[in-house]
């Protein structure tokens, strides 16, 4: 036999034998069977996203060496830069509606106060007493004012009573629009005249309510046994974005303004709240959290709110 044929000979006779030997029963169902399990090292956590009045960016918040600082980035995620780095917790950013201010609770040592930054991170300032605890800022349509409401989790998992409230940005001036029970999350309708808001109605339900302006007229809209929150006005005013658990894990759900007509907008896994319209009312945004192996992420998600379209 000649050299070369002979070495092709050796050379499939030791493919043959090695793959009989990978091949046999042991070891494949060694190779099969893992002899540990993979978990997730790393976490983050970005939420609360609220859109430029151009549409072209968001303001959220991410956690970064254990504080909760504010980041802005274009509404596809990209170019995201740091607004905030000092030792203080960032919560609720609200975006002007002329681009200039981002509102905010500025949360440190045992202050909860409404401020106010700069776009461009400059010139910080707060607005509310330092004595009150202050969340959840809400601008009005002109600009001239703040909707917000006193903390409602001073002893949690208990709440407790808290009102709604509208400061003037200019003079100070504070006024108490809504008061009596559980009162969050306020949020002005795009034309100033009305204002949804969460309220409890005993220990195991909370409905979005809508009011005039002026806090009278309250009227429950959604009207449904689970806690139903987070209410965000469309553009137009025509629709109201939420969340609610009534099907079990808190989803986005949107609304006819006058509480008819709700439809879940997306089908999501996690906990889903806070959703804030795009300002071309196509997209809502909103964050996710969920629980991931020995860690808790929180990630920014944005759905169309006609459906899907490529």
């Amino acid at each position: 036999m000649q050299t070369s044929a002979r070495l092709r000979a050796y050379s499939l006779i030791a493919a043959l034998t090695l793959t009989a030997v990978l091949l046999s029963p042991a070891r494949a169902a060694a190779q099969r069977s893992a002899v540990s399990q993979a978990y997730q090292l790393t976490h983050t956590a970005k939420y609360d996203p609220s859109p430029s009045p151009d549409g072209k960016k968001l303001v959220y918040i991410t956690v970064t060496d254990g504080r909760e600082q504010l980041f802005i980035m274009n509404v596809d995620g990209t170019g995201s830069f740091q607004l905030t780095r000092d030792d203080a917790d960032h919560e609720d950013p609200a975006w002007s509606p002329d681009g200039k201010l981002i509102a905010f609770v500025y949360v440190k040592d045992n202050l909860e106060i409404i401020s106010l930054i700069n776009a461009d991170g400059s010139g910080m300032r707060h607005l509310t007493p330092k004595s009150v605890k202050t969340i959840h800022p809400n601008w009005s349509p002109d600009g001239a004012k703040l909707a917000y409401c006193t903390d409602d989790d001073l002893a949690p998992p208990r709440k407790n009573d808290s009102d709604i409230q509208v400061i003037d940005i200019a003079t100070g001036h504070i006024t108490t629009l809504i008061t009596g029970g559980v009162n969050t999350y306020p949020a002005w309708s795009p034309d100033g005249k009305r204002m949804a808001f969460r309220r409890m109605l005993g220990e195991m339900n909370s409905e979005v309510f809508v009011a005039n302006a002026d806090g009278s007229g309250a009227r429950n809209l959604t009207n449904h046994p689970a806690f139903d929150g987070w209410p965000s006005w469309s553009p137009d005013g025509t629709r109201i974005a939420f969340a609610s658990n009534r099907n079990s894990s808190y989803q986005i759900f949107i609304m006819s303004a006058d509480g008819a007509d709700v439809r879940l907008l997306a089908n999501t896994e996690g906990r889903a709240t806070a959703p804030q319209w795009g300002r071309d009312g196509a997209r809502v945004y909103f964050p996710i959290c969920k629980n991931v192996d020995f860690g808790y992420d929180c990630e920014i998600f944005a759905a169309l709110t006609q459906g899907f379209v490529r």
